[in-house]
């Protein structure tokens, strides 16, 4: 069993399942409203938008992230924060049933951070707006204060919906440990924040969606470890780079057809199931190909954590 840690965001997710001409008129209302894929950080959201979404799921890209690697069998924890507010004591016994270490989860004044996720009922995409909340008190010194337990894990997945001083300041951590863990850096949301991570020596490989892509272009082309872009149902395309602990020829892994219902934390079931592979030292075909058959599954029911697939799930449907 490999050790993943996830250094991340916990939200509350609220989810509307929603016709493309409610999505379309959110668009033309609001700048901000992120694009199908997208994930964008907002400062807030009108009382009316947020009136408008009535389910409530546990998420954030960090939460998401660690429950997908327990379900793909690692022994996982997740490092971030949550606020000291109504959410709290559900946040942790909902990680807790789902096997993830929330020891390290520290409890701060403020809200917990909260997603909008707007669901296309045609195609499953998602559209998300993030406020930060509590995650937005994670910073550099809470890296330091964790910085035994980030650099004992096996793989250490990393992601933008936290500060970036806190996400360069656990790659600092890691930096200067020996034999330290692999760095997976999810680059969402897509911003100059992430630029900024994609160029710290310690990122060995990145999960960007093709949207994250076009926008982090410049940032990819200097980045030389491994990418490994997502493209949904058409699998995923991964170039080991020049750097890292993978090399080898560009290829290319399929996805499972699947009837997707709803693709929202598709991309976090990825990373997941990738980290918790990584950290067995599995060859990196192997841990996509796990990846991207957790992902489609995921793909098949409505919310995040509710519909990540166990490994005996996966396991059966490659076979």
């Amino acid at each position: 069993m490999g050790r993943v840690a996830s250094f991340g965001s916990v939200n509350v997710d609220h989810v509307r399942y929603c016709e493309r001409a409610w999505l379309a008129a959110q668009a033309e209302r609001y700048d901000w409203f992120p694009a199908a894929g997208e994930t964008r950080k907002v400062e807030s959201v009108p009382e009316a938008f947020a009136a408008a979404f009535d389910r409530t799921f546990l998420g954030g890209k960090g939460a998401n992230q660690t429950v997908a690697a327990a379900a793909a069998g690692a022994d996982a924890a997740l490092f971030g924060a949550v606020g000291a507010d109504a959410n709290e004591h559900a946040v942790r016994e909902r990680l807790a049933e789902r096997d993830v270490d929330a020891s390290a989860v520290e409890s701060v004044d403020g809200p917990t951070g909260a997603a909008y996720v707007a669901v296309d009922e045609a195609t499953g995409e998602n559209h998300i707006a993030v406020l930060s909340g509590a995650n937005g008190a994670v910073d550099a010194a809470y890296a330091r204060r964790h910085a035994d337990a980030l650099a004992g894990a096996d793989c250490v997945v990393l992601q933008n919906e936290l500060p970036v001083e806190a996400v360069l300041g656990a790659l600092d951590v890691l930096a200067d440990r020996p034999n330290r863990p692999v760095v997976v850096f999810d680059p969402a949301p897509a911003d100059e924040n992430a630029a900024r991570v994609l160029a710290h020596e310690c990122v060995d490989a990145t999960t960007p969606n093709a949207g994250e892509a076009d926008r982090l272009d410049a940032a990819l082309a200097a980045f030389d470890g491994t990418i490994v872009r997502t493209r949904g149902a058409d699998g995923a395309a991964v170039d080991p780079g020049e750097r890292g602990p993978w090399t080898g020829e560009a290829f290319t892994v399929p996805s499972p057809t699947v009837d997707a219902v709803d693709t929202t934390g598709a991309g976090d079931v990825f990373d997941g199931y990738l980290a918790a592979a990584l950290a067995e030292d599995r060859p990196l075909r192997d841990a996509v190909t796990d990846a991207a058959v957790a992902a489609a599954l995921s793909t098949t029911r409505e919310g995040v954590q509710s519909a990540v697939p166990d490994r005996e799930r996966v396991r059966q449907y490659r076979d």
